[in-house]
């Protein structure tokens, strides 16, 4: 009969680990998960800057286009 009792006891506190096995690897899949879409947030914002640092670029371009266009103009007007 205590051979029985013990093997329950045994059967039990082996489910127990599992199911802790089970829930510790379910908390670090999560983690992982949100590692990885951290990780891509971030590499999306980084190409973002990028993208912007482009358009401020060209901004730039057009505006010092602008002004010498402005400052011709500007200069002929003031030779008339």
């Amino acid at each position: 009969m205590q051979a029985v009792k013990d093997k329950i006891k045994e059967i039990s506190y082996i489910r127990k680990a599992k199911g802790e096995a089970k829930e510790q690897e379910k908390d670090e899949k999560g983690l992982a998960n949100a590692k990885k879409n951290i990780a891509k947030e971030v590499r999306k914002a980084k190409e973002a800057e990028e993208q912007m640092d482009i358009h401020i670029a060209k901004a730039e371009k057009i505006a010092e286009k602008e002004m010498a266009k402005h400052a011709t103009r500007l200069q002929h007007l003031q030779h008339d």
